[in-house]
């Protein structure tokens, strides 16, 4: 794992970036983390990388969690019939 500090960053950000593509660059500020620059690939790797630090979708996860946990939830055969159903539906 590279570490840089934010000044090295700040003062050398292409060479940072070349560097996160072959994996994680750890920016740090007076000895602590603060950031990470990681490398992208392709639009569907960056969409998952924004969605799993989405508070907005975290927030519906945890409420879907509660939901489950009450009793509140659909099976899983159920979910999938639901999937597919919806597929046939948008297909006609």
């Amino acid at each position: 794992m590279k570490t840089a500090t934010v000044a090295e960053v700040k003062a050398h950000l292409s060479s940072y970036l070349e560097a996160c593509a072959t994996g994680p660059v750890v920016v740090m500020r007076n000895g602590e983390a603060v950031a990470v620059l990681v490398g992208v690939s392709d639009d569907e790797e960056l969409e998952r990388l924004l969605l799993a630090h989405s508070p907005k979708l975290q927030a519906i996860l945890d409420e879907a969690d509660r939901r489950i946990d009450s009793g509140a939830g659909i099976g899983h055969d159920e979910f999938w019939k639901q999937v597919e159903s919806a597929r046939d539906t948008q297909e006609a």
